[in-house]
């Protein structure tokens, strides 16, 4: 998506590969700053995933697919380079164990790395698999947007939780790519973005990238979507997900499910966004989906940009207190109305999902 920069627009994705250099926005500093990370090594780009330098599925499944690519260019002189190759799979793998992008863009990559004879076409064929997976990634979800803008009015309304938007995606997005794709149409869209708690992706991040695109947007607190679809200023609700369970069961960001049994309870449509490579067929339940805790830091700070215009943070908890701090929730499948896909929307039809057709 453009970026407008000291008054000129430029185009951005949210990660890409440079030599054997990994490039990303660095999402922390946003919205108040746009600075990009160089990543010079595979170890260098798990810790950008581990601390959400680059966040969401589809952006992180794209990183890991680079660090394994950077592995594979760092094996080259080495003494016993599968070994290194297997050890930087498992160390990508452990660095957010609840997004299924990630396991696939690892699997990929490392697969691509198995079809070769030699050392020098392996890691070729890495660096060739982390680009297709990008490449992929961007193109899964400008279609998310073309399905899904079906589903909006001329005029309409969303809400959104967290941000699946092209940050979240190597770009377009998930759940505000159908957003984009109702703007182009020239369809007048309002958004209210939840501020999402603790990390505020909704407040920092969805709201920078409504503003840039002329979206009209309105931040609410994480509590207050419950009463804005009460009163219908909420049309329906789209999110992205971070796995996809076998049985539609989804996992998103912290909150996400109490928005499904609000939106339940108003009787307005509950969507999921999310390219095919989110669904985890090996996932029978949302029971089987690991849940990531992060530290307790996250709850009890909070970081913004002072009057004076410097970084910093604040606390809000009392000194001794202590914090749980899950970063997803999972939503059953009886409380979605559809999934957004880049092959197609798939319907509640009150028997569950029929899956088949995204494997065809």
């Amino acid at each position: 998506m453009k970026v407008k920069l000291d008054g000129i627009e430029k185009h951005f994705r949210t990660v890409w590969m440079k030599g054997s250099t990994v490039c990303m926005i660095d999402q922390r500093l946003l919205p108040h700053r746009f600075k990009l990370l160089k990543c010079r090594n595979y170890l260098d780009t798990i810790e950008a995933i581990k601390n959400m330098t680059v966040r969401g599925a589809g952006a992180i499944g794209a990183t890991a697919g680079y660090a394994m690519a950077q592995a594979a260019l760092e094996s080259a002189n080495l003494r016993k380079p599968l070994k290194y190759l297997f050890m930087a799979a498992d160390k990508i793998k452990a660095s957010r164990p609840t997004a299924q992008n990630l396991f696939y863009a690892v699997d990929r990559v490392c697969n691509a790395i198995n079809n070769e004879e030699t050392l020098e076409s392996a890691v070729k064929a890495a660096v060739l698999e982390a680009n297709a997976i990008a490449n992929d990634d961007a193109e899964a979800c400008r279609k998310i947007g073309e399905f899904g803008n079906t589903l909006l009015g001329v005029k309409d309304s969303v809400l959104t939780h967290c941000n699946a938007g092209w940050l979240a995606f190597v770009d377009n997005g998930s759940a505000l790519s159908p957003v984009y794709a109702a703007k182009a149409a020239g369809k007048q869209i309002i958004v209210y973005s939840d501020e999402t708690r603790p990390r505020l992706q909704g407040a920092n991040l969805t709201s920078w990238e409504l503003l840039n695109e002329g979206i009209e947007h309105y931040v609410i607190p994480d509590n207050a979507a419950g009463a804005f679809m009460r009163d219908g200023r909420i049309g329906l609700v789209i999110v992205g997900a971070d796995r996809i369970a076998n049985n539609g069961d989804t996992a998103n960001k912290i909150g996400t499910y109490e928005k499904a049994i609000c939106a339940r309870a108003a009787g307005i449509p509950f969507y999921v966004a999310a390219p095919t490579s989110t669904f985890d067929v090996n996932c029978r339940s949302g029971r089987d989906i690991p849940i990531e805790y992060r530290s307790e830091d996250e709850v009890h700070w909070i970081y913004g940009m002072t009057e004076k215009g410097k970084r910093g943070r604040v606390k809000v908890t009392p000194e001794g207190s202590k914090a749980l701090n899950p970063a997803f929730d999972v939503t059953p499948a009886e409380y979605i109305s559809g999934f957004i896909t880049e092959k197609g929307i798939i319907f509640n039809e009150n028997k569950g999902f029929d899956f088949e057709k995204l494997w065809k």
